[in-house]
């Protein structure tokens, strides 16, 4: 079992930023892939950001050149620092653990984008 808590979300005007963090249970080092994903109201839940244990990393088209993933492996913790934001980045952004044989989701923190 994998436990995941995000935290970092809240209200940010247009143009600030915001790092979330998302804490495990367990150790992340072998963890195939994490990731953080976001849901506005009214549509699909979509890919934000994932990394692997090996360290490849990729990024939705939304968000490429604004949105860094990283990892602290000690810590058993995944960051996305969330900078030049959009109203239209305004969701629940939820941190995922893949271990190959299932996934597992953290509970959601609310990022609102609005001046």
């Amino acid at each position: 079992q994998v436990q995941l808590v995000e935290s970092g979300g809240g209200l940010v005007q247009p143009g600030g930023s915001l790092r979330l963090s998302c804490a495990a249970s367990v150790s992340i080092v072998n963890i195939y892939a994490m990731g953080w994903y976001r849901q506005a109201p009214g549509k699909e839940r979509e890919a934000v950001a994932g990394i692997r244990s090996i360290g490849f990393i990729t990024y939705g088209d939304s968000v490429k050149g604004r949105f860094t993933i990283s990892k602290d492996n000690a810590e058993n913790k995944v960051y996305l620092q969330m900078n030049s934001l959009k109203p239209e980045d305004t969701a629940i952004y939820y941190c995922k653990a893949y271990t190959g044989g299932r996934d597992y989701w953290g509970q959601g923190t609310q990022v609102t984008v609005s001046s």
